[in-house]
């Protein structure tokens, strides 16, 4: 099932992307970041999902990129915009397969976030999540270090350094982590039913135009 959604990912996303370029420039092209996309939702929705709520991730994701837009530019990290509207319109579920495979994410994650250039946020998300889950741990008496089994790996190092909908300056990209930590923090404790990750992503996405103007 899990490769059966992968491909149905992929493939959607490419043929989604390459029906909208050939319209726009009237020539067949195959993305790379459409790949990239497709391979995403694919690790991060529930397998056994029906398929056409894949495709429809897939369908909204890669539309995203070219209906929502500012300074030219597209505003919401695609994969995450085409999960959390699915998850919302059609009650389609998560699995964040593979979040957990530390001794894969954390190195190639920060392999990916030294070469965009994206260390300071993952450094303002891991400063802010410690800070907060870790007190309201001891407030209860918890072990702090449990507070690291909620880290989603393959959200913190896949999804949350996408270099196009992340601010470019330094204090911004610092910012830019350290508020989408603490937004986590506040949803969870609301109760908050969707998934609070993407929805914290895809709300500091859209302060980006505002952050690259922090020097």
């Amino acid at each position: 099932m899990f490769l059966i959604a992968i491909a149905t990912a992929v493939f959607s996303s490419l043929c989604a992307e390459s029906i909208i370029l050939y319209f726009k420039n009237r020539v067949l092209e195959i993305t790379e970041s459409s790949i990239i996309t497709g391979l995403i939702i694919g690790f991060v929705f529930s397998s056994d999902e029906a398929w056409w709520k894949i495709v429809s991730a897939c369908v909204l994701a890669i539309s995203s990129k070219y209906l929502i837009r500012l300074q030219k530019k597209h505003i919401f990290n695609p994969a995450a915009f085409g999960i959390f509207l699915t998850l919302m319109i059609f009650s389609a579920s998560t699995q964040w397969k593979g979040t957990y495979l530390w001794y894969i994410l954390i190195p190639s994650g920060l392999y990916f976030a030294y070469k965009f250039r994206k260390i300071e946020v993952l450094v303002g998300y891991g400063i802010v999540f410690l800070a907060l889950f870790g007190i309201q741990a001891a407030l209860h008496k918890i072990p702090v270090w449990n507070v690291f089994g909620y880290l989603s790996l393959f959200y913190i190092f896949i999804m949350v350094i996408e270099p196009k909908t992340t601010p470019m300056s330094k204090k911004g990209k610092f910012i830019f982590g350290a508020l989408i930590s603490g937004l986590i923090f506040v949803l969870t404790n609301l109760g908050v039913r969707f998934d609070v990750e993407l929805l914290s992503l895809l709300v500091l996405n859209t302060t980006v135009p505002i952050l690259n103007k922090i020097q």
